[in-house]
Order: structure tokens, then C-alpha cells, then sequence
């Protein structure tokens, strides 16, 4: 009886035509080499730099909307400054709810604002990651994504924040 081999795969040499020629009776198989870099401003360059840099881009909208919020607290005394700049960080910043904010202890205050900027990284990162499930993603995409997700976000800590009026304003009165 003649032993039987099977043939051992060997190094696989990379073809110029971007095909990679197989160990296996001399086939040639179709796969992409990752060896060159994306062609610039095709579909995996939005994708690859989508990826890179989403959850950053994630940090932009809450910073503005915090922006806002500390600059209505500091630059004005009216009425109208109080409230912008309690839903304006309470949007930028949901986390300052668990802290009591306006109520709580000011020393908790970077905490929370340090936590909510891990929690919009992560929104960031989750909106990349939905947006590039397309395989032509684009900016648009992705701020599509964050919208939804911000607004689901910002629902809800203006629901809190609605309650918690509710709750404080019925023994204040």
C-alpha cells in the first residue's frame, strides 16, 4: 500500500496582480492583500478613518453643548441663564445627575463630567461601529448614528431632570 501525504502549506508567496498564489496544486485564489494602504477617499479610507476617529468626533457635540452650559452660568446672573446652564450640562454631562447635581456636592462635579466623557466615547464608538456596518460609510453616516443616539441620551436626562424638579419643587412649596 502506498502512503498517502497531504501536501504541508509552504510560505505563500504574494503576486504584483494582488492575488495569492496558493501551496495547493497550483492554484490561484482571490483575497485582498492588506499591504497596500487604502486608496485615499475611497470606501475603506471613510471606513478606516471613521473608525479612528468617531469616538473623538463623539466628544465634539457634548463639548459645545458643555461649553454653552458654563458660559450661561458665568456670564450671566438673569433667570434664564440658571436653567440653560442646568440642561445644557445636564445634557453635556449626564452623569452629573448621579452626583445630585445642582444639589450635590461640587467636589463630585469632575468625576461625573470625567465619567460622561467615558460614556460619550463609548457613543461615539458605538455610533462608528453602526455606521460602518455600511460598506460605503461616510461622515454623514456616522453623525446620523450619534444623533439618534445623542437624542436618546439627552431624552433622558431632561426626563430626570424634569422628575427630580418634580419631586424637589412639591416640598419647596
Amino acid at each position: 500500500a502506498k502512503p498517502t501525504t497531504t501536501p504541508s502549506p509552504i510560505a505563500v508567496p504574494v503576486c504584483t496582480s494582488g492575488m495569492v498564489r496558493s501551496a495547493y496544486a497550483g492554484r490561484r485564489v482571490l483575497a485582498p492583500t492588506s499591504l497596500e494602504p487604502p486608496v485615499t477617499e475611497g470606501p475603506r479610507w471613510f471606513r478606516t478613518r471613521i473608525r479612528r476617529f468617531g469616538p473623538l468626533a463623539g466628544l465634539l457635540v457634548p463639548a459645545v453643548v458643555g461649553a454653552i452650559a458654563w458660559a450661561a452660568l458665568r456670564i450671566s446672573d438673569a433667570g434664564w441663564s440658571g436653567a440653560v446652564g442646568l440642561v445644557a450640562g445636564v445634557c453635556a454631562a449626564p452623569a452629573l445627575l448621579a452626583v445630585g447635581a445642582p444639589f450635590g456636592d461640587n467636589d463630585l462635579y469632575p468625576i461625573a463630567v470625567g465619567a460622561s466623557a467615558v460614556m460619550w466615547l463609548l457613543v461615539g464608538w458605538l455610533a462608528t461601529r453602526r455606521a460602518t456596518r455600511n460598506p460605503m460609510a461616510t461622515w454623514r453616516d456616522y453623525w446620523r448614528h450619534f444623533a439618534w443616539l445623542c437624542g436618546g441620551i439627552w431624552l433622558g436626562a431632561c426626563a430626570a431632570l424634569g422628575v427630580s424638579a418634580l419631586v424637589v419643587a412639591d416640598p419647596l412649596l
